[in-house]
């Protein structure tokens, strides 16, 4: 697997993304989700939680991935 260390920061900062968007899922009844939101209904009292779990996991894969890319190289000797 080639490392790519150029990507780590964004991987994290998806992450940190996602995991505001989750919290935002879960907290906020479907009509007072921002409009661009998936999930946004005007007259809507419930809340997205499958959609907050969904976000929660692609945080989860790009913490993932950023941490696979941090580690060490491994050389072709072995």
């Amino acid at each position: 697997m080639t490392k790519r260390p150029q990507l780590i920061i964004p991987a994290v900062l998806l992450g940190i993304l996602f995991v505001v968007v989750a919290i935002v899922y879960f907290v906020e009844p479907a009509s007072s989700l921002p409009s661009f939101f998936p999930g946004h209904d005007a007259s809507s009292s419930h809340h997205h939680t499958k959609h907050g779990i969904a976000a929660l996991v692609v945080a989860a894969a790009c913490f993932v991935f950023a941490w696979f890319q941090s580690g060490p190289t491994r050389d072709g000797s072995a």
